[in-house]
This record gives structure tokens, sequence and C-alpha cells, in this order.
């Protein structure tokens, strides 16, 4: 089949490349010049499937109303009128309940679980190198009840595969030397040893030419302005290209990976996807002290900020800020992260060189994506990773371009448009998104 895919963020470079080794004629389609541009950009770094709980869980609605009126709130609601935004809100507090939370857990975890394997035999297979470290990630608390609070959800993941070991935080110092400096105000940590990290955006650079050694088709610079449909099926794509030239794409399937403007191309052909957007702040900075800066990537959970070790440089991202589509930097969110790194590795990084980076990560009110068919016949979704996109970013291509092939996915997880089939078997009819 000819298959085009809208977006070259992570997941449609990842959809691209399996498609392709299917035996697919593949194009990619993207606004930007570069691939992995917008949120693949700068983010956190973590291949990180023990990040598994979701932000709507139980204690989620009292801490939102504590960080109400905090420019530097890890989670900042900053209300629009803006219907998505309060439906996105209400479908939130509607997954907090314990039930769905650990339903949402389990989901996460299993495409998580397969996903990290996917990239490391990705990685071997075509010799991938982005600084990556397989050193584990290491969640650290300072907060007795926030530690307490991980326990069960740390069990959960251990038993659907996810070794999240909880640990001392004289352990964790063990592990992390650089942690000493906070030594008294650990409460412990929890460690899952078979986490990764490394940079997303020079992945996708790689794999993107991996992919075109392979004869997938990019077309940068073109900007996707609808889907239009004939006879019940999308007919073919509009866009734009860098001169403000109109064309008309037409293949036999299409994947919409498109991120946090997936639900604007969606919406017009009646599928409502649940997805909004939630800014998220990185600082990249120079390592400044080899003796104090971190090895292991680590999660700070009561601020939600992840830190991850780019070669010589020092990443940390998090937070995540739902005002609609703004992408301006706020500078004290910006000034709270650095205040943070500061407070627990002072002088590991040079923060006079930080620079800053902002990017909008399309999330469900879940943190589970949206991975499958949609209600018509040859659309395909690929969208809606939150915060975990890099997490599961090879899981989800593989899947999809199974999915696209009639094949069923090589993991139990609540694909969309699927109806109960075995391993082994052809997808199911599509229904609706």
């Amino acid at each position: 089949m000819n298959v085009i895919i809208l977006g070259a963020g992570l997941l449609g470079v990842t959809s691209a490349y399996y498609l392709r080794q299917l035996g697919h004629d593949v194009t990619v389609v993207d606004r930007q010049a570069t691939p992995a541009a917008e949120t693949s950009f700068a983010n956190g770094g973590q291949i990180s499937v023990s990040h598994a709980e979701p932000w709507a869980n139980p204690g989620a609605p009292l801490k939102l109303l504590q960080w109400l009126g905090r420019e530097d709130a890890p989670l900042l609601f900053r209300l629009r009128a803006d219907m998505r935004q309060w439906l996105w809100g209400l479908q939130f507090l509607r997954e907090c309940t314990p039930g769905r939370t650990r339903h949402n857990i389990e989901q996460i975890v299993r495409l998580g679980t397969y996903s990290r394997s996917m990239l490391q035999a990705l990685r071997a297979e075509r010799g991938l190198a982005y600084d990556q470290r397989t050193q584990g990630i290491l969640h650290f608390y300072t907060n007795p009840k926030e530690f307490a609070a991980a326990e069960a959800p740390a069990a959960q993941m251990r038993a659907l595969g996810c070794d999240r070991r909880v640990i001392s935080a004289d352990e964790a110092v063990a592990l992390e030397p650089a942690l000493r400096h906070i030594r008294p105000q650990l409460a412990g940590a929890t460690y899952t040893a078979e986490d990764e990290s490394g940079d997303a955006n020079r992945f996708a650079r790689e794999l993107v030419q991996r992919c075109i050694d392979d004869g997938v088709v990019f077309r940068m610079s073109h900007t996707v302005t609808a889907l239009r449909t004939a006879g019940g099926a999308i007919d073919h794509v509009e866009a734009t290209d860098s001169e403000g030239r109109f064309q008309r794409l037409r293949a036999d399937a299409y994947v919409l990976a498109m991120g946090s403007l997936s639900p604007m191309l969606a919406a017009p052909l009646g599928i409502r996807l649940p997805i909004y957007p939630a800014k998220g702040y990185s600082v990249t900075m120079p390592v400044k002290d080899e003796a104090l800066a971190h090895q292991v990537s680590l999660t700070d959970d009561e601020y939600k900020l992840v830190f991850s070790r780019l070669g010589n440089r020092l990443r940390i991202a998090g937070t995540a800020e739902l005002n609609g589509y703004d992408r301006d930097l706020n500078r004290v969110r910006c000034e709270a992260i650095v205040k943070r790194v500061e407070q627990l590795f002072p002088g590991a990084g040079d923060t006079e060189q930080a620079q800053f980076w902002t990017g909008l990560r399309p999330a469900t009110p879940s943190n589970v994506p949206i991975i499958g068919r949609s209600k018509l016949p040859n659309l395909f979704l690929n969208t809606g990773h939150g915060t975990l996109g890099w997490t599961h970013a090879c899981g989800s291509g593989k899947s999809i371009a199974r999915i696209v092939s009639g094949l069923v996915p090589e993991v139990d997880f609540a694909f969309t448009g699927l109806q109960a089939a075995r391993r082994g078997t052809r997808a199911g009819a599509a229904q609706p998104a």
C-alpha cells in the first residue's frame, strides 16, 4: 500500500520506519523543516516505563486545589473560555478514581515495556546512537507522604512486569552519589534498572536517515490544512508547501500522528479526540562539575521534574501548563526549574548557559494514548502520548504499522477500533474512534 503519515515527530517517524519494514510505500508530511522539531525537540529524555502513574489519580484533585494560583505549580490549569479545556478537565476528574487509575497504569505499563524492548532491538539492528544511557531511572522523594503513596503503584507495576523496586534513601545515594547533598531530606526512592534515557531528537534524526535509506519519502515544510473524504473514506490530504503552493496528496491509508494538532484535523471528520495541549518546559545546560553532576536518570516526583544526562549536557524537564496552544516561555516556571536544580545539585550545571524550551504535549485525560483505527476505514491514529511519547514511540509505531497492515499488534493494549481478537489473527473491523 501507499501510506501517508501526517507528522514527523517521534510517533510519525517510528510509524514510518515500521510500515516500510512491512513493505509499504511511505510518505511523511510535516510543517517543520526538520523532523522532531516540536514536542520531540527537547523533552526530558527518559524511556520511563516506571513513570506509569497517570496525572489523573486519586490524589490529583486535592493537589490541584493546593496548586491553584501558583505560577510555579507542577500542574497548572490556566482556565480559559475554551470549551475543549473544560470538557478535558471534567474527563480528567473522572479518571481520578482508584479503578480507572489501576486500569490506566496497566495500559501504560504494557505498552511501555513492549516499546522499550522494541527500541532496544531497533538500536541494535540499525546501529543508532543518541547519547543513550542504560543505567535505569531513579524516582526520589523528599516528602514522606509522596514516598508512601508511591508504594502501591510500584507494586502494581511490578506485578505487570515493570520491576520498580522500593529502596531506602541510603540505597538511592549509593546508586546516584550526586544525591548525597540532599540525603537528610530524602524519604526514600524507587529504582527501575531496565529503564533508559537518551536524546529523543537525535534518535529521531538518525532514524529518519535510516528511513530515507530504506526508501521513505519526507515532505518537510508542508503544512497540512485538511483531510478530505469521499465515499466514507479519506480521499486526499490538502497541504501547502514552503512557498504557499496548494497540493493534494493521495494514498491508500493515512496515519494521523500530529500530536496536539491532531484534534483539529480530526474534528471536521466527526472524530472527537480527547486531546488537549499540556505545555511542558525543559532546561538544558552544560555540565559544570563532573563530580557533582548526576549519571543516572532521575525523577523528582514531588516537583514533577525529570533529569537526564545527555553526554556533557544536563536536561531537566517537566511541569505541565494547560493554557491552550500558547507556546510562550513563562520565566517564573523556567526559573523555578533552575532553582530546584540548584537546590538538589548545586554547582553541577552551568546555569548561566541554561537554554529554555517549551513544547505542547498531546495529553489525554487518562494519559493513555490513542492508537488504532478510526471510524474511517483508511484513517489510523497514533497520537495523544502526553509526557510518554519517547517511552512509547517504538511500540506505538510498530503496533500501528501492524494494524494498518491488517495484523494484530504484538502487545495487549486497548487499541482503538479493534474488535476483541486473539494474537495471531487479523485485526477487527473499523469502529468509531
